[in-house]
């Protein structure tokens, strides 16, 4: 609500897939928090302008007496706000005396009967721009604030973040049918207040901008560490590939960050026969009332926009098909930014240099890390073995270069079989003597150590470039490795086993990233986060121990052996870089005794089936 942008022109919409009052009540208190932080935004140029990144910014603080105090001043209602609202989610429910200060409460009265799974459509304009008295502190008029529960009920299926972003494209198409959409995920906040201008810059191009469907930020975080322990952030991803996708015109759509043109969005295909300014009548572009519900009372927008985000109205339509995002599929942003992009439509990678426009939460558990590339690897492998692969849907649509750039994101769950092959072969052949690779003395030797030693420092000297530091690369290429050997593997099995009939879909797992003060102090000073039993974490040491008796037992068996070390130079070197890899797993199962560590049963699990597969070679 504090972007620099005319509010007029502006109508901000929140998706309450859980159809909380408590999220009613936080949103109907920063409703009103909003009328003295916009001002204070605006007068003092304040960045960033989310609330708590800005305390929590101690550089942030204006100087003087005067805008020190008003600071404080602000701080002081933000905190009392939190107060209230932690107070409020205390209890559990929000008392009669507070339902009082807004009609949307009653929406929750005692006869509604609203379950998270089982309620009402609930549509209720917080703010309405239109109204005079939507000013604040400074008598300036307020955007747009509307609160959206969609429908649900358990005999409809509800498609996740899909479903829900659709009835939000179709509710806010009622109330103020903005031209440009941007979806933001709850776990982000804007970090630049140009944001929305530096966006239109692209669709306004006199040139191109006609074409331009949807302008896609890189997802970036605001708590990753130093050397970002869990690769949550993979610069060189960001900066080399996203944005040679973006040379194509096929930028990935990645779910958040994204302002779309409602018109792409919304199914229409492409057509060249438009003026220099697109299709979109900009000047006409009055959220807040000069537009089609101008004419419309506040009840009859939210009564109207109740049937659209109804669960029985998208039967029988296009929604979720031709129209809005594709139903069907986990990553379901992937696969709607392909599709557009096949109707003819171009879409632009904008990586900011100045700053990252949004900025969200990363994971700070390595659990919760692996459990999220689980879900985008088997929702990205769906894609591929569906009839949207872009090698067949993108055919002659997309460039070669796009369809290709998509399979290397599409075929994360592909490479687990071939790196186990080498994370688990290689170490069992070593310790049995069984030589998989030429020795360092066969002229055989150089393509293999060329290869290696090439994609090696060609990686490292390209993250370096990118701002990663030594450890941070080092992180990146441990982390891929347990993604691989773990995420990956449950992510090509389950989809495999969906495409043969063998499992059904399984529901959306939500990351959590609300985490402990112990878990969090760890995650600061870098210090790998495991503390579960799962099954991840078994494979995960289990592999870790497979390398470990292959490179101790390999020295033992062939350090004294005349040639040995010639003979199974690769070997050993391959188990060492993968030992090295593998060291925080090492310290956590025999070392470490905190919460985060590796439990004991995960330990004998380990060396108990590394014995086993050490035992079974032998035989």
């Amino acid at each position: 609500m504090s972007y620099n942008y005319p509010t007029r022109k502006l109508a901000v919409y929140l998706s309450d897939d859980g159809c909380s009052e408590l999220t009613f009540y936080a949103l109907h208190q920063a409703s009103q928090f909003a009328k003295h932080w916009i001002p204070f935004c605006k007068r003092r140029n304040i960045e960033p302008r989310s609330p708590d990144a800005y305390f929590d910014k101690p550089t942030a603080r204006p100087s003087g007496q005067d805008l020190l105090e008003l600071c404080f001043y602000v701080k002081k209602l933000y905190e009392e706000m939190k107060s209230r609202i932690e107070t409020m989610a205390e209890k559990g429910s929000v008392p009669p005396e507070t339902r009082s200060q807004h009609k949307g409460f009653l929406q929750w009265g005692r006869h509604n009967n609203v379950t998270k799974r089982n309620h009402q459509s609930i549509v209720e304009i917080v703010i309405d721009g239109r109204e005079e008295d939507a000013v604040d502190e400074d008598g300036d008029r307020l955007p747009t604030l509307v609160y959206v529960a969609r429908e649900k009920r358990p005999q409809f299926h509800h498609n996740f973040k899909a479903g829900a972003m659709n009835a939000l494209i179709r509710a806010s198409s009622e109330m103020s049918n903005g031209a440009v959409i941007l979806n933001l995920d709850c776990d982000m906040f804007s970090n630049d207040p140009d944001a929305i201008r530096d966006a239109l810059c692209f669709f306004l191009d006199e040139q191109s901008g006609h074409r331009i469907a949807f302008v896609q930020h890189p997802q970036q975080y605001f708590n990753v560490t130093k050397n970002d322990l869990y690769g949550n952030s993979p610069l060189q991803t960001d900066k080399v590939e996203l944005a040679g996708m973006g040379g194509y015109g096929a930028a990935l759509y990645i779910g958040t960050g994204c302002f779309h043109r409602r018109e792409a969005l919304c199914g229409n295909k492409y057509s060249s026969k438009v003026d220099g300014q697109g299709s979109i009548n900009w000047k006409s572009n009055d959220v807040n009332g000069r537009g089609r519900s101008s004419q419309k009372t506040a009840k009859e927008m939210e009564e109207a926009s109740k049937v659209l985000v109804s669960c029985s109205y998208e039967e029988g339509t296009r929604w979720g098909k031709e129209m809005g995002l594709v139903y069907g599929c986990p990553v379901e942003d992937v696969v709607t930014g392909m599709k557009i992009q096949c109707n003819g439509w171009k879409s632009i990678y904008y990586r900011p240099q100045k700053e990252a426009a949004f900025l969200g939460v990363a994971p700070n558990t390595l659990e919760i890390s692996l459990i999220q590339h689980k879900r985008w690897a088997e929702g990205l492998f769906q894609i591929f073995l569906s009839s949207y692969c872009p090698l067949v849907y993108g055919h002659k649509r997309l460039p070669l270069g796009a369809q290709l750039g998509y399979c290397t994101y599409l075929l994360w769950a592909a490479t687990a079989f071939p790196t186990l092959c080498y994370l688990v072969l290689a170490p069992l052949c070593l310790l049995q003597g069984i030589p998989l690779f030429p020795q360092v003395s066969s002229p055989w030797f150089i393509p293999f150590a060329y290869v290696y030693g090439a994609r090696t420092i060609y990686s490292l000297v390209e993250g370096l470039m990118c701002g990663y530091t030594v450890k941070g690369w080092w992180n990146l290429q441990r982390v891929v490795l347990l993604r691989r050997s773990s995420s990956y593997v449950f992510s090509f099995v389950d989809t495999v086993a969906k495409q043969l009939g063998l499992s059904k879909a399984s529901g959306f797992a939500v990351t959590a990233k609300v985490v402990t003060e112990d878990v969090r102090r760890r995650y600061e000073e870098e210090v790998m986060e495991f503390g579960s039993s799962s099954t991840t974490f078994i494979i995960v040491a289990t592999v870790a121990m497979v390398n470990l008796f292959g490179l101790v037992g390999g020295i033992g068996k062939w350090w004294w052996v005349d040639g040995g070390m010639s003979l199974m130079g690769l070997q050993f070197g391959l188990c060492s870089v993968v030992v090295g890899l593998n060291l925080p797993v090492y310290v956590a199962l025999f070392f470490r005794r905190d919460d985060g560590c590796l439990p004991v049963d995960v330990m004998f699990k380990a060396v108990g089936l590394a014995s086993l597969a050490a035992c079974l070679m032998a035989i």
